[in-house]
C-alpha cells in the first residue's frame, strides 16, 4: 500500500473514531484526562505502525478498542505509572453527604469509585458494562480466560457497590 493512501485511510479512521477511543480511555483512566490522552496517543501510534494489519480487520474500531485496552493495561503495569492519588475533601464536607441528581456530581462519584478499582478490574468493567462486550469477547480483548473475566467482574462490582452505596441511593420511584 502506498504511504499516501495509508495516511489518508488512517486520518479518516482517526477523524471518525478518536472521540470514541478517548471516551473509553477516560473511563479506563478513571477520569484522568492526561492519562487518557496518553493512552489514546500511544494506541494511535501503534495502530499507525500496524495499519497494514488494521485495515484488513473486519472491525477496525474493535481492533482499536482492543489495542487501547492492551495499551492501558501495559501502561498501568509500568512502575512510573504506579502512584497514589489523593482525594481532597472540601472543608466542612461531610463524608456521608448524599449526592444530588446533578449529573456532574454523580459522574465525579462514579469516576472516583472506578479509580478505586485495580486497572485490570477497571478494564473488565468498562469492556463488559460500558462497551457491552460479552464475557468471551472481553476475555479475548484482555487475553485471559472467561473465568478470569467473571471473577474480576464480580470483585469489581462488589467494590463499586461498597464504594457507591453510601452516596448513590435509589430514589423512591426507583424502589417501587
Amino acid at each position: 500500500m502506498r504511504d499516501a493512501e495509508r495516511d489518508r485511510e488512517f486520518t479518516e479512521f482517526v477523524t471518525e473514531h478518536r472521540d470514541t477511543l478517548l471516551r473509553i480511555a477516560r473511563l479506563l483512566a478513571a477520569g484522568d484526562e492526561a492519562a487518557a490522552e496518553d493512552v489514546v496517543q500511544t494506541t494511535l501510534t501503534r495502530l499507525y505502525v500496524k495499519w497494514r494489519h488494521v485495515r484488513r480487520a473486519d472491525n477496525r474500531l474493535g481492533y482499536a478498542r482492543a489495542s487501547l485496552t492492551h495499551t492501558y493495561v501495559d501502561e498501568t503495569r509500568r512502575a512510573h505509572r504506579r502512584r497514589e492519588t489523593t482525594v481532597e475533601r472540601a472543608v466542612g464536607e461531610r463524608e456521608d453527604a448524599q449526592v444530588t441528581t446533578y449529573d456532574g456530581e454523580l459522574r465525579a462519584v462514579v469516576v472516583e469509585a472506578l479509580a478505586s478499582l485495580a486497572p485490570r478490574q477497571r478494564a473488565v468493567v468498562v469492556l463488559r458494562h460500558w462497551l457491552d462486550l460479552d464475557v468471551a469477547e472481553t476475555a479475548r480483548v484482555l487475553g485471559c480466560s472467561a473465568g478470569t473475566v467473571k471473577s474480576q467482574n464480580a470483585r469489581a462490582l462488589a467494590t463499586l457497590r461498597d464504594a457507591l452505596a453510601p452516596t448513590v441511593r435509589p430514589t423512591p420511584e426507583e424502589t417501587r
